[in-house]
């Protein structure tokens, strides 16, 4: 026993060097993608945003169903129609993710009206733009129970059924600011960092679950109306990401059944440098970064 151990310690770095070479050439090689024509895929604020973007998206690349669900009847119709006319067969949905019992409530109308759903995109988030001090406590908990609790609901709304038939992706638009936090979205930052360790764990629980899969997006700042007014002081260097754009990346990853994905790649970076740089280094990038004052301008929708 004791020498199968050692062995397992001597074999390990080789295995992970491995891994990582192994990941390194096959992101360099066009990889087989998975076929949507099949796929029912219900998006979260489906009507609008990067939301709206990825519906069509999905549309554009053949997924054979599409399910929008979101607070706004108006734009939830909306988007609807225009993938209707694309020629995808598209339904819209009024839930309010926060709320549990809606969640579950509203899944069981949608597999009774149009049929098992197996990609779930947790696309719906709010956010205020406001430091601690200046916040209501029920917009704190607003942005916690939609940007957070409502990924708990959806997912177990629509996750045991993937199991069932042993396919199925469960997609996470998350964000950048989970990983590097800036002052003014203390709301946002904290429940997209609850939300990627939601992600992380989901992850490796479904390990040894065939055909299910997850894929969680990590994009910069995003131009959507969301965060309008949200100023990057170098936009030329760090320009801000166009959401059609990050809607295309992620439907690509969900076919290449890409774990997580960081908009830009240069993200990579960021967190690298967080592991190893004292605070004071950190704090001297935010700085000249303008982070901390980037949402100073903020006007967004809440």
């Amino acid at each position: 026993m004791c020498i199968y151990i050692a062995c397992r310690l001597c074999l390990f770095p080789v295995q992970m060097l491995y891994y990582v070479v192994r990941a390194g050439l096959l992101s360099l090689l066009p990889g087989r993608r998975k076929d949507l024509a099949r796929e029912v895929v219900l998006i979260t604020g489906g009507g609008r945003g990067i939301g709206r973007h990825l519906a069509k998206e999905f549309a554009k690349q053949g997924a054979r169903k599409v399910i929008l669900l979101g607070r706004t009847e108006k734009c939830l119709k909306e988007t609807a129609e225009e993938i209707t006319l694309s020629g995808t067969e598209c339904h819209y949905f009024l839930c309010d993710v926060a709320n549990r019992e809606e969640v579950y409530k509203q899944a069981k109308v949608v597999r009774e009206k149009v049929g098992d759903v197996t990609i779930l995109v947790n696309n719906a988030a709010v956010v205020h733009g406001k430091s601690l001090m200046d916040s209501d406590d029920d917009a704190l908990l607003k942005s916690q129970h939609i940007n957070t609790m409502g990924q708990f609901w959806t997912t177990k709304a629509f996750l045991p059924r993937m199991l069932e038939l042993q396919h199925g992706h469960v997609v996470c638009i998350n964000s950048i600011l989970s990983q590097s936090p800036i002052p003014g979205a203390i709301d946002y930052c904290t429940s997209k960092a609850s939300s990627l360790a939601f992600m992380e764990s989901l992850t490796l629980g479904l390990l040894d679950c065939p055909g299910v899969g997850c894929t969680t997006v990590l994009p910069f700042h995003t131009n959507t109306e969301m965060f309008q007014g949200m100023r990057v002081r170098f936009p030329q260097l760090f320009p801000p990401l166009k959401p059609e754009v990050v809607a295309q990346r992620t439907v690509d990853a969900v076919r290449a059944d890409k774990a997580f994905l960081y908009l830009p790649w240069t993200m990579h970076a960021l967190v690298i440098l967080k592991s190893f740089m004292p605070q004071v280094a950190l704090e001297e990038i935010h700085r000249f970064s303008g982070s901390y004052t980037c949402m100073n301008t903020f006007k967004g929708r809440t």
